[in-house]
């Protein structure tokens, strides 16, 4: 590899590093970094669950708020309300090193996976009856349409 090449891809990893550690990210560093809109971070800091810093009109996000907003999105994501990741996040700051809320998130991931669960469950009947009516349905308009091809 050329001494051009090494360079180049020391800058490179140098920057990746680098946005990595940022201390603080803009709402639209947010926006790209998450796949989320201006509003939905609004909202999320108007809800109290992320809190950045604020210069003026400009939003500061920190660490935290990155790590908070992965956290909201992968809950919401399975269907968890703004309510219960609240509360799942602000056990976070409990001092336990984290254990009752490893413990509430299992149980409360527990349950929704057994809701989930249920939920396909009544779509798979949902669907097979669906295509029972659909199959009688065929049998129907096909025996219509035989007595008008005869005639």
């Amino acid at each position: 590899m050329s001494e051009t090449a090494v360079g180049a891809d020391t800058r490179w990893h140098t920057d990746c590093e680098s946005i990595m550690s940022t201390e603080t990210m803009t709402i639209r560093e947010m926006c790209d970094t998450f796949d989320v809109t201006p509003r939905t971070l609004r909202f999320y800091e108007a809800k109290e669950l992320l809190f950045p810093q604020r210069i003026g009109q400009k939003r500061l996000f920190t660490k935290r708020d990155r790590a908070r907003l992965k956290l909201i999105l992968r809950g919401k994501r399975f269907g968890f309300s703004l309510e219960e990741i609240r509360q799942l996040l602000d056990l976070y700051y409990k001092g336990d090193g984290q254990q009752l809320q490893i413990e509430e998130s299992y149980k409360l991931a527990s349950k929704r996976l057994e809701d989930l669960e249920a939920q396909r469950a009544e779509l798979d009947s949902a669907i097979t009856d669906l295509r029972d009516q659909l199959k009688w349905a065929e049998k129907v308009m096909a025996s219509l349409i035989q007595p008008r091809i005869a005639s």
